[in-house]
């Protein structure tokens, strides 16, 4: 039951997002939109509830505790920032709004993307340890919880893998091409992308005067 409600969470997270982008950007109704996006949250608070009354109804604990665990820590940390890199991409594609800028590709500014994405996982981590615990005190049977002990072990290494993979880019940054200068901007600010490859946004402005012409006529000038 307890695997069957998250697939049915992680449905619902999708068919919620699609609704609201849709209801924003499609049908312009941005306060039913942020109304559905507002209702995600309530998946995870039903999965959370469903597992305490399975547990307390004497469910042995065991690894779909565990994974539902996981699964609402990895949505309290990771779920806003999906949620707003599809909001920004449908406001383009659907809303007619500019280029999402994308994240840095080089550098320091790329390291401290992956720190922050990192950041996210942290709290995964820490939600879903406190969720396990909060079980085991809550069985109170150290011969029964052992998986769910073994599911916070578990929670951590995964944080400390995705660390050690996000610092590798503080130590060893990466270096653009010759010729190309690393962005700089803020992550998740909006504007032309110059990777898009539109003439459009790549032409630079120019700040030289345009040739008076002596031929044009003048509005105000009246025939005799």
């Amino acid at each position: 039951m307890i695997v069957t409600l998250i697939i049915v969470c992680e449905i619902g997270f999708w068919v919620l997002l699609a609704a609201g982008l849709a209801a924003r950007y499609l049908l312009r109704m941005p306060r039913t939109g942020m109304a559905l996006l507002l209702c995600e949250p309530l998946l995870e608070v039903v999965l959370l509830v469903v597992t305490a009354l399975d547990l307390k109804n004497g469910a042995d604990p065991s690894w779909k505790h565990g994974l539902a665990a996981l699964y609402i820590g990895y949505t309290v940390g990771h779920g806003h920032r999906t949620v707003k890199w599809l909001d920004g991409h449908a406001a383009h594609r659907i809303g007619g709004a500019p280029r999402p800028a994308g994240p840095p590709r080089y550098g320091m500014a790329r390291a401290r993307h992956e720190g922050r994405v990192w950041l996210g996982t942290l709290v995964a981590a820490a939600v879903a340890t406190g969720l396990l615990q909060i079980a085991m005190w809550y069985v109170d049977d150290p011969s029964r919880t052992t998986s769910l002990e073994s599911w916070q072990y578990t929670a951590w290494r995964a944080a400390g893998i995705h660390g050690l993979i996000a610092l590798t880019y503080a130590i060893w940054p990466k270096r653009a091409p010759s010729g190309e200068r690393p962005e700089e901007r803020p992550e998740g600010a909006r504007g032309p992308d110059p990777t898009c490859g539109s003439a459009a946004w790549a032409r630079p402005a120019t700040t030289d005067p345009q040739p008076y012409d002596d031929t044009a006529p003048r509005p105000t000038e009246r025939s005799v």
